[in-house]
């Protein structure tokens, strides 16, 4: 049976099962290169088609993630500008009618209007409606986390994230049968994911994209002044048995730009961050703590937008009440496309066919020919192309000489995070490198820190984790070790190291190029950050890796077979 997964909202995407194996999934801004690209994945679900030599006829079921969809985002429109003035406006009296209107059914016959077009979209490819289907927003975030890493019915289930389908947080036991029977929900109109977006906002960053910033200004501060507004922020919501709500007086956070504005004018930046920061790591973690008591589980299985916050992925799995800890990687809702069809089969009594995650490279694999044009492209700009016998060891004779290096290589990675295949590769022992990647390449804020690949042979070497958390996909961050060797790689204030776990099996040749670089150096880690211009996606094609070596400082680009070099200033 093949199934489509569909995520309409932010972050478009799309996946593909075969049989109960996920056999590719891909983000619509891949294609369209437009940052978080939002509605139909058109695109997306054509190249995966594509790639799998399939016809939108071939598909058995095409399965929305969540009843909300959202307007495609329009060609050359800045969504990120936008996103900022729409938290401002919704403080306004359009924000307070917004708000009327969405406790009455327009708000639904919005989402349905939207769906229908999806739908003719569907139709116009001739897919008959009767294999078209949808599943509830956070039913697809429980299914990433509970079929993801193989189902355990001793496991708990949580889901948090800003909103969809009315609610913001989840609490599900798994059932006989691969089912999850859900115990708990909050709704949306409490949500602290919220409460993220619009205090994003408020500092001039883009919401449900730059939350990220928040989190890594955040150890930037400590004192008095980030406690005085960590319990600003903890006096907004009250906990009680098993749930949590607004405190009385306090608005629905997506209305409330006004009512925070007010109240943190005269705030400095990095206590904010750092309050918000340590207000929701306390806060989550007392939570689902509380569940973990009252249920008795100590495996924990999680997924939605809030859990993209590693530190805070951290304090949980430092809880004593946890043996097992399971975050679904890249677990914001261009997750759902999987959820989606997971939980379709869930639905369809096939539970035990559904195969669990076995990696994140599944997007599109360039063609030898499509690497060979960009090779002849770098060419014509005067660059120097060759083909090494052992491409590996010469990406880790760069790394070694200190150079920094780009990878665009096979399957490109599914998600927020670059795991070695459109990666840009340094030495991490070197100071000065984070200021060439942020200055020369990356384009991105200086107080950002970047991530280690290691070498799983020597995880223990830099990772502080007593429990044994399995970490291939930087969703779990750690206390360090060795700290001098990936010092380039770990928040500069903290010391906390978000790692990909690299095993052999998983990427045999990105863990080559770890292998050589320990030949050389004695250290198995390497820094590893996503290969693109802050505020673009990440590279997909051979083309798109050629345009930003060109429109950047990056002066080594491994391209597949070929190694690219350009003189310092081109």
């Amino acid at each position: 049976m093949l199934i489509c997964g569909i995520n309409s909202s932010h972050t478009a995407s799309a996946a593909l099962l075969r049989d109960g194996r996920l056999i590719g999934a891909l983000q619509e801004e891949r294609p369209t290169r437009q940052k978080n690209r939002r509605g139909f994945p058109g695109q997306a679900l054509s190249r995966l088609l594509e790639s799998e030599g399939l016809h939108w006829q071939e598909v058995d079921a095409f399965v929305f993630g969540g009843y909300g969809s959202y307007a495609d985002t329009p060609p050359g429109v800045n969504e990120s500008a936008s996103r900022i003035r729409s938290y401002k406006a919704a403080a306004g009296l359009g924000g307070k009618a917004r708000q009327l209107l969405q406790m009455t059914p327009a708000r639904g016959l919005v989402h349905r209007w939207r769906r229908e077009r999806h739908l003719q979209l569907l139709e116009a490819q001739g897919v008959d409606q009767k294999r078209i289907f949808t599943i509830e927003h956070h039913r697809c975030h429980a299914a990433t986390a509970h079929y993801g890493p193989g189902i355990d019915e001793e496991a708990l289930v949580i889901t948090v994230d800003g909103a969809g389908d009315g609610l913001c947080a989840t609490v599900s036991l798994p059932r006989p049968g691969g089912r999850l029977e859900r115990i708990a929900a909050i709704h949306e109109r409490h949500s602290v994911g919220n409460l993220w977006e619009v205090i994003t906002a408020l500092m001039g960053m883009v919401p449900m994209e730059h939350e990220y910033k928040l989190m890594g200004l955040a150890p930037y501060a400590s004192g008095d002044r980030a406690e005085k507004a960590k319990q600003l922020f903890s006096s907004a919501f009250e906990l009680s048995d098993g749930t949590w709500h607004r405190a009385p007086g306090i608005p629905n956070p997506t209305f409330a730009y006004e009512f925070w504005r007010k109240r943190l004018e005269f705030v400095r930046f990095d206590h904010i961050c750092a309050g918000l920061q340590s207000f929701t790591e306390e806060f989550i973690t007392t939570w689902i703590q509380g569940w973990l008591r009252k249920t008795g589980r100590r495996k924990l299985r999680l997924s939605g937008g809030v859990f993209m916050n590693v530190k805070l992925n951290k304090a949980i799995g430092e809880l004593p009440e946890v043996d097992d800890l399971y975050v679904f990687p890249s677990c914001g809702d261009e997750t759902n496309a999987l959820g989606a069809a997971w939980a379709f089969m869930a639905d369809h009594g096939t539970a035990d066919r559904i195969q669990p995650l076995e990696t994140l490279y599944l997007g599109p694999e360039p063609a030898p020919e499509d690497y060979r044009r960009a090779a002849d492209q770098a060419r014509e700009l005067g660059w120097t192309v060759t083909m090494p016998p052992d491409i590996e060891d010469e990406i880790a004779a760069l790394l070694s000489r200190g150079e920094v290096v780009a990878r665009t290589h096979g399957r490109e990675e599914f998600g927020a995070r670059a795991l070695g295949n459109r990666s840009i590769l340094a030495d991490p022992t070197r100071p000065d490198v984070v200021r060439i990647v942020n200055n020369a390449i990356k384009c991105r804020d200086f107080w950002m820190p970047f991530a280690p690949s290691v070498m799983s042979e020597c995880a223990d070497r830099y990772l502080q984790n007593p429990k044994g958390l399995v970490a291939p996909y930087m969703i779990l961050a750690f206390d360090s070790r060795n700290t001098p060797e990936v010092k380039a790689a770990c928040h500069p204030e903290d010391g906390t190291i978000r790692p990909q776990v690299v095993t052999k099996a998983q990427n045999p040749s990105y863990h080559r190029i770890l292998e050589r670089f320990q030949e050389r150096t004695g250290r198995g880690a390497v820094m590893n950050t996503s290969f693109n211009i802050h505020g673009e996606p990440i590279v997909s094609s051979p083309v798109d890796a050629i345009d930003v070596m060109r429109r950047s400082g990056l002066l080594h680009l491994a391209l597949g077979p070929f190694l690219i070099s350009k003189p310092a200033g081109h």
